[in-house]
């Protein structure tokens, strides 16, 4: 049967999106942001993991292809928010214009601002994500919504030639403000951003090859 493109009802749990992705994770970078950044501390506890949470919104694919460009032997996957996005869609066309390989770019697309009590994202019925990425020049493109279809797809799209662009519909959740504080679950939420960076920093100086 066919569905509407922006059918809502079509959409993965946050746990089927982020289990089987930890669990095929060795030594690439991750960076988190917004709603994703505990739930993705609750599963993975890793030096080479980066919240950021702490700057101004939608800066989490502007670090991640930093890193990428800093250290083009690590694979960088950032886990995007939808808003997130939006507010620094300029960041599509500077992943090309780059020429960066080493990035994958995840939107996870729940609709909403989450973090800040679920207020509904603009036009988010309507976007279409992936269209944008291939305007500003991705060739590579994979929207999900469907939990089996991303599992069977997810290992060759951690081992293909970047840029990659991957957005998946997920249900809302209930992440509230993220703070630094050591009641947090997540290691990397437990200490200052400067702090962690430090972490960051030690774990990328490491042979990429020892997974660290």
């Amino acid at each position: 049967m066919q569905t509407n493109f922006w059918d809502r009802a079509l959409v993965l749990t946050r746990a089927q999106l982020l289990d089987p992705l930890a669990r095929l994770r060795t030594n690439e970078v991750v960076v988190t942001t917004m709603s994703v950044t505990r739930p993705w501390g609750r599963i993975s506890d890793h030096d080479l993991d980066f919240a950021s949470a702490d700057s101004a919104m939608g800066h989490a694919a502007d670090l991640a292809l930093g890193i990428a460009l800093a250290r083009p032997d690590r694979r960088v996957i950032c886990l995007n928010g939808d808003g997130s996005m939006l507010m620094t869609l300029g960041t599509l066309a500077t992943v090309i214009g780059t020429g960066v390989t080493n990035l994958i770019l995840f939107v996870v697309d729940n609709g909403t601002y989450e973090i800040t009590g679920n207020q509904p994202l603009a036009a988010a019925a309507r976007l279409d994500h992936g269209a944008m990425a291939r305007a500003a020049g991705w060739t590579s493109v994979h929207r999900f919504d469907d939990p089996r279809a991303y599992v069977t797809a997810l290992p060759s799209i951690l081992a293909e030639p970047g840029p990659t662009f991957v957005h998946v519909l997920v249900e809302p959740g209930t992440e509230g403000p993220i703070g630094r504080t050591p009641s947090e679950e997540a290691r990397y939420l437990r200490v200052s951003l400067a702090e962690w960076s430090l972490v960051l920093k030690a774990a990328l100086a490491a042979d990429p090859r020892a997974g660290t």
